[in-house]
């Protein structure tokens, strides 16, 4: 699986990145997480908010208000 989180250098965004970490850990899901920051890229792919989350290429949870549960149902409903 390959997870990209989408962010600025905000603390918000590295937290989502942390919590992220947390959640793939604790599920034992074999995952590449990388944090992308490039503004440009996530225009081109649509991302409005961030934090954002993509599994495989596909956004599945944008904005700062995602809770550490919320990356976890995500998850849990592509593993």
């Amino acid at each position: 699986m390959r997870i990209q989180i989408f962010g600025t250098e905000c603390p918000t965004c590295k937290n989502f990145l942390e919590l992220t970490k947390k959640v793939v850990k604790d599920l034992e899901i074999k995952a590449e997480i990388e944090y992308i920051s490039d503004i440009s890229l996530m225009i081109e792919l649509g991302v409005m908010t961030s934090p954002a989350l993509a599994i495989n290429g596909k956004i599945v949870l944008s904005g700062g208000d995602k809770k550490e549960n919320d990356i976890k149902e995500v998850l849990q409903s592509i593993k």
